[in-house]
């Protein structure tokens, strides 16, 4: 198995401003964030930013970096973009791996490329795993999924999905959802063209509109909890100290 990990990166943040560039540890986020990467199979890992002082910034670490449009509506739409600047074929596999996202597990991102390299039948694959804490369960801004028999995403939802009609908090069985994707490279190509569903619009989840189109995700359920994302100034405090302790041992 060979794939590209794509890492887009922008730097417009409502929450946090520069994001990509704050320092944890006394390096870049989305430097740490494509040295993680690095650490998987992959067989090489980008940068896809629309901003110059964030390639800058790889480049000062050795990190690849393309540039791109500063008008894409999404990640997905950036992502689409780098795979035509690269070159890739079709049938190539791409993991997207948020640039927020400095913990990241290269196992996690391994195994989300493998579960779609095993699955033919499907043009993306993504994580998820086991959620059993009542308050995360009920939680808008946590992400839940369900999976048929084959281990292919039903639905997403920032609702309690699926609801225990019989008991209470969070079932046997629930998923959180880790926002890890892996995706074939012609799929990539066709997605921005796709139309916009309903639910999607609903539920502010892009993902919905590959199952409203038809399409099937494949589900890796990973037995490892997900590091933390950095989407607020106190997950950015949560994550330096966690990195600077790894790297003072």
């Amino acid at each position: 198995m060979s794939f590209t990990v794509v890492i887009p990166a922008r730097l417009a943040s409502t929450r946090l401003p520069n994001k990509p560039l704050a320092d944890i540890a006394g390096l870049p986020m989305i430097v740490r964030v494509a040295q993680r990467a690095a650490l998987s199979k992959a067989s090489r890992v980008v940068v896809a930013t629309d901003a110059p002082e964030v390639r800058e910034a790889c480049a000062a670490h050795g990190v690849q970096a393309l540039m791109t449009r500063a008008d894409h509506p999404s990640g997905s739409d950036r992502l689409a973009e780098a795979v035509d600047l690269l070159g890739l074929k079709d049938a190539d596999l791409v993991v997207n791996v948020q640039g927020d996202e400095p913990l990241i597990a290269p196992g996690m991102i391994d195994a989300c490329a493998q579960r779609l390299a095993d699955s033919p039948d499907c043009v993306m694959a993504t994580v998820g795993h086991a959620l059993d804490d009542a308050g995360e369960f009920a939680n808008p801004n946590v992400v839940k999924l369900v999976m048929d028999a084959a281990g292919r995403a039903l639905y997403f939802s920032r609702a309690p999905i699926p609801w225990w009609r019989d008991g209470a908090g969070a079932p046997r069985g629930a998923l959180r959802h880790v926002g890890l994707y892996a995706y074939r490279a012609g799929f990539l190509r066709r997605f921005p063209q796709l139309a916009a569903s309903p639910l999607e619009q609903t539920e502010s989840l892009e993902q919905l509109r590959v199952l409203w189109h038809g399409e099937r995700i494949a589900v890796h359920v990973s037995a490892e909890k997900p590091g933390p994302g950095v989407d607020t100034p106190e997950d950015l405090a949560r994550v330096r100290a966690l990195l600077g302790a790894e790297v003072t041992k």
